[in-house]
């Protein structure tokens, strides 16, 4: 989840809307089986792409495409945490390197730009995965692409070397050897144990970079710092400006593949979704995602002339991360009243009100609700239950005095960081505020900056709970290593059981795709115990377009290819 969600590694994004604010916990009400029915059927007619699908020969040639960002990067490495950010991937994805690309149906292929075969063979109990890299795939400054940046980025990215800070080492830990074929364009890569979701690797969770940028924990927190020195794809960076927070990027005459039909595209940092909706009204933009909790900005950007709405089911996910090793949260029984003591229908009937989206909650850690592995894994804890945080509150030594609780004179008090620019965030402190002060718990809400939201607050462990979304991949087993495994950079709350790290542990070596899917539903279930994290709902992936913006939208699942995108008058 980009930060970095993916079914390896995740990509979390700020959540960004406004809500209206309902009042505490007790005011909700649960969806009855009407509404739960309505929301289901409305799910299973949302569609898994919406990008205005036109053959690239019916595609204008040229053109600039200009789009919005909501969190400047300084680090550009996306395999380092502090570059793990969904942001960040978007705009690397049209000029970074993925070996493996899906469908809109999750199905992997080797992308022949980049891999002219992949083979993946069992050797004795060892899975061995080969790939021909293309011949033609170089780096932007001339260097060949081969088997030695494969090599490195497993190097920098399997933990072994904690001077080296991954967003994730999920898969990497899992290989035994990368080692070079019969050339150099031939990389064999040799698991230790086997990984069915292997696919996802050297591809966009996280992104292939040069081996030279990889090589030490110095040129692998540094030569993407605040600077792109190194591009392979249809485009290269023009420009960075840190002045504006715009990234320009611009057809590479040098690419070996099918030649991009836009000319440029403009990446520019608008950090509330009120003001990306409003450049986007006002022409400044081709294309603008509508988040959840944001009613009033999907009603104006439908009122713009000539806008096509584009929505798509996708690996996205809403949630509140519980910080394990919080002074307060340490104990389990706390977390899990305070677990109890948020209902999450009321925060997601606030966030997705007057969205054109299912409102439905999401009760599993793992899959989406509309995935075939999905099941409700939320037991009692996921329900509402006042009653029942207040006995486990009472039990634990923090009894109520006054408006809210004490345990040895100190008072119960947790703090709700939020990015300072986005709204609906701010509502879902104050839902979660007044639901926890019927407890007896105090909630103070921070806002923080919103381009030191991740780096300063969430990776650093500065909050108590806190709210983002976790944006995923095809390929949901590798969300168990990156973002529950003791120890993982993306493990925010700090969580650590050792019973948790044996399950992932078996889910992620399981061959049998029905027994890992039986397995990662087992990690589930120890999950919700532990309340590492608290899932909300499937996060929309609503986009606003102009209707001639071709092959760009709502993706789902699906891959961006960049040389397809334009415009068709």
């Amino acid at each position: 989840m980009k930060v970095r969600y993916r079914a390896t590694a995740g990509i979390a994004v700020l959540a960004m809307a406004v809500a209206a604010c309902g009042g505490g916990g007790g005011a909700a009400q649960k969806p009855n089986a009407e509404q739960s029915q309505q929301a289901q059927e409305q799910m299973s007619q949302t569609p898994g792409v919406s990008i205005n699908p036109v053959p690239y020969e019916q595609v204008k040639d040229g053109g600039t495409l200009t789009l919005s960002v909501g969190q400047w990067p300084s680090q550009w490495n996306t395999n380092h945490v502090d570059g793990n950010q969904a942001d960040t991937a978007d705009m690397m994805d049209t000029i970074l390197p993925q070996l493996m690309v899906a469908d809109e149906e999750a199905n992997y292929t080797p992308n022949p730009d980049f891999v002219t075969d992949v083979k993946n063979e069992m050797s004795g109990d060892k899975q061995v995965v080969t790939y021909t890299l293309n011949d033609k795939a170089v780096w932007s400054d001339g260097t060949p692409i081969t088997w030695k940046d494969l090599e490195a980025t497993w190097k920098a990215n399997n933990g072994e070397n904690k001077k080296f800070k991954p967003a994730s080492t999920d898969g990497y830990e899992q290989i035994e050897s990368v080692t070079k074929g019969d050339t150099d364009k031939v990389a064999i890569v040799t698991y230790a144990k086997p990984r069915p979701e292997w696919q996802d690797l050297f591809s966009r969770s996280p992104f292939l970079h040069p081996a030279k940028h990889m090589e030490t924990p110095e040129a692998y927190d540094k030569d993407y710092l605040q600077k792109i020195p190194v591009t392979a794809g249809p485009f290269k960076v023009e420009k960075i400006d840190e002045g504006t927070k715009t990234l320009t990027v611009v057809r590479d005459d040098k690419w070996w593949g099918k030649k991009a039909k836009l000319d440029k595209i403009i990446f520019r940092t608008i950090e509330t979704p009120a003001a990306q909706v409003n450049a986007f009204a006002n022409g400044e933009l081709d294309g603008v995602e509508i988040p959840p909790g944001s009613p009033a900005d999907l009603k104006r950007a439908k009122e713009v002339p000539d806008v096509d709405i584009r929505k798509a089911l996708s690996p996205n996910w809403r949630h509140i991360t519980v910080n394990n090793q919080s002074d307060f949260l340490k104990d389990k029984s706390v977390r899990q009243a305070v677990q109890y003591a948020i209902n999450r229908d009321v925060i997601t009937q606030s966030d997705l009100k007057d969205m054109d989206w299912p409102i439905q909650a999401l009760n599993n850690h793992v899959f989406m609700n509309n995935h075939k592995g999905y099941v409700d894994n939320s037991g009692d804890l996921g329900k509402y239950n006042l009653e029942k945080a207040k006995q486990l509150l009472d039990a634990a030594g923090w009894k109520q005095e006054g408006e809210y609780r004490k345990k040895d004179g100190k008072e119960f008090a947790l703090s709700f960081v939020v990015p300072a620019g986005v709204p609906y965030a701010k509502t879902e402190g104050e839902l979660t505020q007044a639901m926890l002060k019927e407890a007896g718990v105090k909630i103070t809400i921070r806002p923080v900056p919103d381009d030191k939201f991740f780096t300063d607050f969430i990776i650093k462990g500065d909050f108590d709970l806190v709210p983002f979304s976790w944006i995923g991949d095809p390929l949901p087993l590798g969300s168990l290593q990156q973002i529950y495994k003791t120890g993982s950079e993306s493990n925010f709350p700090k969580a650590s059981d050792p019973a948790v790290d044996a399950a992932i542990d078996a889910a992620v070596s399981e061959m049998d795709p029905v027994k890992a899917f039986e397995k990662a539903n087992a990690v589930d279930k120890l999950v919700w115990d532990m309340v590492h994290t608290i899932p909300l709902y499937q996060r929309p992936d609503i986009q606003a377009t102009k209707k001639t913006l071709a092959n760009w939208g709502a993706f789902g699942y699906r891959w961006r290819d960049y040389t397809q995108v334009g415009f068709t008058g």
